[in-house]
């Protein structure tokens, strides 16, 4: 089947909106919704092609853009290759040049809207912060407070609460903490923890915003989503069979590790950025870099088909 390479743009105003576009219902997907974009023609590099057709359908002249994510999504008529960028500067005022409606959305209302199923990513790469805290060790319940608080004042947006043995009857007031004080910062929790634990927690807190994180041991055990697909759900993963099994079970994201020496695990070989971004390749979900990394990191790592990096030590 032929591999059709596409060049999307996720146009974003200065008041944080996206852009989108509904395809004509004579279209292939026809009728639903997109990020605007087409094909890369023959001799072109996707910032050429991105730059040559957001001038044509909309009007307007891209100024500065950046990779966000690459997808590669197979349907039953045709294979497409969508290379995503990040548009945050442009010139003009964008208009349905082909007689496209086109709409500017709050990025977390996209989800209401119809896309493609090859789209599904970019929402979830849009709608992703560039950093992840995991949270480490603590003397107590005040200084995990502490801690959860001064990573929030250093514009953490995604955590991960990891507690070891986790249950609800033993860390109550820490998952009691931790949402309380990411909801304050408008920012997105997940537990590492079981299924079943996880589903216990959403029992005692129903309607707050709480993810799912699983470890490749608990994933490998799964053959379907665990959660509802309005949950975030991610996996930890360290090799391809696992990015693999991680997109068969419908994983929202991975964390991929390790990148880079670290301290808490000095007898694992890492991988190093050209591995990562071999393997970043095989995800068609954003992929964040543990292992080894801080806040230096992330423009390498989004340079290398990553969403961003993960990690403990760096923010806690």
């Amino acid at each position: 089947m032929k591999l059709i390479h596409v060049a999307v743009g996720v146009i974003v105003n200065t008041d944080g909106k996206i852009l989108i576009a509904k395809r004509p219902l004579s279209a292939h997907q026809g009728g639903l919704w997109e990020f605007p974009g087409g094909k890369v023609d023959a001799g072109e590099t996707v910032e050429m092609a991105l730059i040559r057709e957001l001038y044509e359908e909309l009007a307007i002249r891209v100024e500065s853009s950046s990779p966000l994510i690459q997808i590669r999504h197979h349907y039953p008529d045709k294979s497409v290759l969508l290379d995503v960028y990040k548009i945050t500067q442009f010139s003009g005022e964008p208009v349905g040049n082909e007689g496209q409606s086109v709409q500017w959305v709050d990025a977390d209302n996209l989800k209401n809207f119809e896309f493609p199923a090859a789209n599904q990513p970019i929402i979830s790469a849009i709608n992703l912060p560039q950093k992840y805290l995991i949270t480490g060790s603590y003397s107590n319940h005040a200084d995990f407070v502490s801690r959860l608080t001064l990573a929030l004042s250093h514009h953490i947006r995604l955590v991960q609460l990891r507690i070891e043995n986790f249950s609800m009857l033993l860390h109550g007031e820490y998952i009691e903490s931790a949402i309380n004080l990411i909801a304050r910062e408008n920012a997105q929790l997940v537990l590492n923890c079981s299924v079943d634990e996880f589903h216990h927690v959403k029992e005692m807190y129903p309607g707050k915003n709480i993810g799912l994180h699983l470890n490749r041991h608990q994933a490998k055990l799964l053959s379907n989503r665990p959660v509802d697909k309005q949950i975030l759900f991610g996996v930890s993963c360290h090799d391809a069979d696992e990015i693999l099994h991680a997109q068969k079970i419908g994983s929202d994201y991975l964390l991929l590790s390790p990148v880079l020496p670290t301290l808490s695990h000095v007898d694992v070989q890492p991988m190093g950025w050209q591995q990562f971004a071999s393997l970043a390749e095989l995800a068609n979900i954003p992929v964040y870099a543990l292992g080894g990394v801080n806040d230096e990191h992330i423009t390498i790592a989004q340079s290398n088909g990553g969403q961003g990096v993960a990690g403990i030590s760096a923010w806690w």
